[in-house]
């Protein structure tokens, strides 16, 4: 489907509407994911939505701080803490290439800050729960087959969602035990799993080769339909966790409960960075950080304490 722009005339040289246009296929030639794109255009229309309503300029030569300051404040108010942090950053990379396009002299976001997300700790599935969740799996059938490795793939890597959804055939090395995924920025990773995920996914892959229509996609994760997508696999996940009475369970908690116990195990900031994909040692402490006084605890009475040694 063609996408319809905004005609450029001598009236609309300059103004955000047209200029969004022509930032998105800036973003194209940057070779941004077309994730990213979506979510920096939509943080740009709702700017100009934001402008219009109000009766202020959508001449970006006279957008100021205050009025991007009242967007910001309007997001504050009626979306989640991070929604608004997320708006906030596309804005700033919409002003930046502005600034860097000669449309404006400087950022009226230059001195700006982002509005403070608050940490919100994410609970992290115990052991018992994972061994419920891989029990819901057991059987000699494809599903439970396929089901139990996509879990195990997951528990073992903390990989993303769209990670291993869009894996392919050639993704996974079992000798060297590694699946090679493209994260986020389409930067390329390798994401090792243990001896049992292994021979898992050699069985399914013995399996998947069985079923009906297997040999015309290269897809790693195979439904009744050809490659099964990623709300097959969300859909996957709910299902078993239902079965196994654990609650409400989404991938994204796989990736923390990875975090944690490579945390707990010793893996070292830099390790973890690569691993898990991070460019931001941020992302350390944000992940697990639920989890955090529980391997305080474990560190502390690893060794006698000082009353003990006394």
């Amino acid at each position: 489907m063609a996408i319809l722009t905004t005609p450029v005339t001598a009236e609309s040289v300059g103004d955000l509407s047209t200029l969004i246009d022509s930032w998105r296929r800036s973003l194209k030639a940057a070779n941004k994911t077309d994730k990213t794109i979506a979510t920096y255009m939509e943080a740009a229309r709702q700017l100009l939505a934001f402008l219009t309503e109000h009766g202020m300029p959508s001449f970006v030569l006279n957008i100021r701080r205050e009025h991007v300051e009242a967007f910001v404040e309007r997001l504050v108010e009626t979306r989640s803490a991070a929604t608004a942090n997320n708006r906030y950053r596309a804005l700033v990379a919409l002003f930046k290439w502005l600034e860097e396009d000669g449309e404006i002299p400087v950022s009226p976001m230059a001195r700006m800050k982002p509005p403070t997300v608050p940490e919100v700790p994410v609970p992290v599935l115990g052991v018992e729960e994972v061994k419920r969740l891989l029990s819901a799996c057991k059987g000699k059938d494809f599903d439970n087959v396929r089901d139990e490795a996509v879990l195990r793939l997951f528990i073992d890597t903390g990989m993303r969602l769209s990670e291993l959804s869009q894996m392919t055939l050639d993704s996974v090395d079992l000798d060297n035990r590694v699946a090679y995924v493209v994260g986020k920025g389409r930067r390329p990773r390798a994401c090792p799993f243990g001896a049992k995920t292994a021979s898992l996914l050699d069985k399914y892959l013995r399996v998947r080769a069985r079923q009906p229509g297997a040999a015309l996609t290269d897809a790693f994760w195979i439904g009744t339909r050809g490659g099964l997508t990623t709300a097959g696999i969300r859909a996957l996940i709910e299902r078993r966790a239902r079965q196994a009475g654990v609650g409400h369970v989404h991938a994204h908690l796989f990736r923390h409960l990875a975090a944690h116990h490579a945390k707990a195990d010793g893996v070292s900031d830099d390790d973890m960075m690569r691993l898990f994909g991070w460019k931001s040692r941020e992302m350390l402490s944000r992940y697990a950080a639920s989890t955090a006084d529980e391997r305080a605890r474990t560190a502390y009475h690893a060794r006698p304490s000082l009353g003990d040694r006394l």
